[in-house]
């Protein structure tokens, strides 16, 4: 079993930044995903970003490339989402996840542990 524990949520105005982390306990990651998602009211869970937890190479959805960053920190098995230029139409839970497996996928149903979810709320 895989637990994740997020933070980093906020209200904030559009422009800021934010960083989300994600920590995560129970097994050693090897070659998988580390995802995020987001979810707005009303609409579908949406792919943000992931990266390989073995190497580091990172991939993003269009809606945030030049303005998102993940990263991760193998000592602290804890992964992140750094937020700049935050907009109105980022606002959403945001939830982190865990593929476990090598190949990359952008679909939620294909992530097998989620974290609970910390919201995100940018102003205009």
């Amino acid at each position: 079993q895989v637990q994740l524990v997020e933070s980093g949520g906020g209200l904030l105005q559009a422009g800021a930044s934010l960083r989300l982390s994600c920590a995560a306990s129970g097994r050693t990651f090897g070659n998988y995903i580390m995802g995020w998602f987001r979810q707005a009211p009303g609409k579908e869970r949406e792919y943000v970003a992931a990266i390989r937890w073995s190497i580091g190479s990172t991939y993003y959805a269009d809606s945030v490339k030049g303005r998102f960053a993940i990263s991760r920190d193998n000592t602290k098995n804890t992964w992140y989402l750094q937020m700049n230029s935050l907009k109105p139409e980022d606002t959403a839970v945001y939830y982190c996840a865990v593929r476990t497996s090598a190949t990359l996928i952008t679909r939620a149903g294909g992530y097998d542990y989620w974290g609970q979810g910390t919201q995100v709320t940018v102003s205009s």
